[in-house]
């Protein structure tokens, strides 16, 4: 019954549609964990247990605060203006459609590296959508700069996308040592993208100047200082070892009672969607965990990956980085989990479950929900087919994910 709930949700997950069920991603998420717990595939005890095993509860409450703080923040953030004002100052500084796509790929890449990928693309597509418009800019380069550098950037630390949360929860890895690993990649990865959509688009992208003149956003500079101060204070908890998701929270209730608003706006614009979507999942996925299936997938794909410890680790990458579109990345994630302990090295494989499930979001359309964002806000403007996606990203994907893996093997032999 267990596999039969999980197939049943994995279809809504794959972004299909059931006659009669008009289902999405949540959806069918959140009807998969009710059935869970209905047939009694998981108790309801298990479903709430906070208990220190983490193979005793179904729900990783930590992710789902983590996840929480950091919206919040990047809410308040917003309410500050401080992701227009990153726009406008990009915008002022580029002065060429090519330096406008460098200078939006490495924003995205940057504000994703600490803050979630999802909400930095939710913030930043609007304000590229104004540019180009203004500048009589093809609008496609440019958003999809904005979501695989993104995607890219948000490789370097835990607290980049949803799936290395959860890969931080699982691990024990600290965000230091975590951090210090993958940020090369991260940066090389996205250097890649850069560099792929600047020749893929080379006969789109005019070399003449452009002037654009962006109004200055008005700036509620005490509430900018206020958030900045406390984001910089969360990533310095982060690094001193602290537990991230009550570090997370905390930033986000000091700004909510420093900042001297209602709070409703910045709750608001909390993603609860997603946060149910996860909840779910953990539920869904912890059922199939339970009765073995989740061993009896890894047994299957086991040929992928026999042999000495670099066979190992290069079919474990590969496996990542098509299963991850096939499943979609955070429930690969969810599954994969459980499998990496079994590994020769322990720690390379996290590192290359989180590199390989985060970077194939930039291979398909609806390979990583930050795209799916960027293109919803858009839609009407620009018309992006997953065969059109999937031109740009195989390449972009496959060369930066021999980039990003080339460099982890690297400092795992030198260090």
């Amino acid at each position: 019954m267990a596999l039969a709930i999980f197939l049943f949700t994995y279809v809504f997950i794959a972004g299909a549609r059931l006659p009669y069920l008009k289902l999405d991603r949540p959806g069918g998420a959140l009807l998969g964990a009710v059935l869970m717990v209905v047939f009694g595939v998981v108790t309801p005890a298990e479903v709430y247990n906070h208990s220190a095993d983490a193979n005793r509860h179904a729900i990783d409450a930590d992710t789902i605060v983590l996840l929480l703080g950091m919206m919040l923040l990047a809410a308040y953030m917003s309410q500050a203006s401080f992701f227009r004002t990153a726009g406008a100052w990009a915008v002022r500084r580029a002065h060429t459609p090519r330096r406008l796509l460098l200078a939006v790929t490495f924003i995205s890449a940057a504000l994703s590296a600490f803050l979630v990928n999802d909400t930095v693309c939710l913030m930043l597509t609007p304000l590229v959508l104004a540019t180009v418009e203004d500048a009589r800019l093809p609008p496609a380069p440019y958003l999809l700069a904005v979501c695989m550098g993104s995607n890219s950037g948000s490789v370097a630390t835990f607290t980049g996308n949803p799936q290395n949360m959860l890969i931080q929860g699982a691990s024990g890895l600290s965000y230091a040592s975590f951090a210090a690993y993958m940020a090369l990649p991260a940066l090389l990865s996205t250097a890649v993208v850069a560099a792929g959509l600047l020749y893929l688009f080379r006969h789109d992208l005019p070399v003449k100047q452009f002037e654009p003149h962006p109004p200055p956003p008005p700036v509620d500079r005490g509430m900018m200082v206020l958030t900045l101060t406390v984001l910089s204070g969360v990533v310095v908890a982060f690094f001193a070892g602290l537990p991230m998701s009550w570090s997370a929270l905390a930033g986000a209730a000091l700004v909510m009672a420093l900042a001297r608003r209602e709070p409703r706006e910045a709750l608001e614009r909390v993603d609860w969607v997603l946060l149910l979507f996860f909840a779910s999942l953990f539920v869904v996925v912890y059922g199939v965990n339970k009765h073995g299936y989740a061993e009896d997938i890894r047994v299957l794909f086991e040929p992928l990956m026999a042999g000495p410890p670099l066979r190992e680790t290069l079919g474990f990458a590969g496996l990542t980085l098509v299963a991850s579109n096939l499943f979609s990345n955070v429930p690969f994630v969810m599954l994969a989990r459980t499998w990496v302990p079994t590994l020769h090295d322990v720690e390379l494989g996290w590192h290359v479950l989180a590199l390989g499930s985060t970077l194939a979001g930039n291979l398909t359309l609806v390979g990583s929900v930050a795209n799916l964002i960027v293109f919803e806000a858009a839609r009407g403007k620009v018309n992006m087919s997953f065969l059109r996606f999937l031109r740009v990203g195989l390449p972009v994907t496959l060369v930066s994910f021999v980039v990003g893996l080339t460099v982890l093997l690297v400092e795992h032999a030198l260090f």
